[in-house]
């Protein structure tokens, strides 16, 4: 059985568990929980009103980025190559790394592939897919863009999906940023999530909202202060 640390039932005083707060008053509670011994990431989980075994798959460029930058890889032959490298791409080959990748190497955060090299990146599949790192078009990691694609990365470019009980996670900001900022970047996933409500959902798309530290207890949102 999992025991609560001495820290966490401290935070779990601070706020009602059972209200729904204001953005701005849940960032402030954020900020006034007691402090880990690292700077702790701001983390979104939302449940959704998904028909069974129906997912959703999204992506955000968030205004401040967070963390340490990722390090990208990209599938690309020619003059596609020379253009991942010229965009910052930290590793950028075709078959080579493929075969790398195929005995174990996973020094990577992001792929991205031209179209072209999909048929030989598919052999990959049962690694990248696992780690959800497979590129698909949906999200913008296929494509013949490659700067722009590389650039989106770097601004702070996230990707969600949602789990099989229609619940998506995902970090958004550090504990340590300015409230504006992680105000912000929150607000731009909820946006970003909100465009992926498939067509034949019925009712509410979004049943709750909460953010928490990594170690903290989380906060719910008044899902009418985030829509207004």
């Amino acid at each position: 059985m999992y025991k609560q640390s001495k820290r966490y039932k401290e935070a779990t005083g601070k706020f009602d568990n059972q209200k729904k707060y204001s953005l701005d008053e849940s960032i402030s509670i954020l900020k006034e929980l007691p402090k880990a011994k690292f700077d702790e990431t701001v983390e979104v989980s939302v449940r959704l009103g998904l028909k069974k075994n129906q997912r959703i798959r999204g992506i955000g460029i968030l205004p401040h980025t967070f963390g340490k930058p990722k390090t990208i890889l990209v599938f690309a032959k020619g003059e596609k190559a020379e253009e991942a490298k010229k965009a910052g791409a930290d590793h950028v080959g075709d078959n080579d790394l493929i075969q790398k990748v195929q005995k174990g190497w996973s020094d990577f955060q992001v792929v991205i592939a031209t179209p072209d090299m999909m048929k030989d990146v598919s052999k990959l599949g049962p690694v990248l897919g696992r780690k959800g790192l497979m590129p698909n078009p949906k999200t913008g990691t296929v494509t013949m863009d490659l700067k722009n694609a590389i650039q989106e990365v770097k601004k702070g470019k996230i990707e969600f999906r949602s789990d099989k009980e229609g619940i998506v996670g995902i970090g958004v900001a550090k504990v340590s940023m300015d409230k504006e900022k992680i105000k912000e970047n929150i607000i731009t996933f909820y946006q970003s999530l909100v465009k992926t409500r498939p067509a034949d959902v019925k009712g509410e798309f979004l049943f709750t909202f909460t953010v928490s530290t990594t170690m903290g207890p989380g906060v719910k949102i008044d899902l009418n202060d985030l829509q207004n």
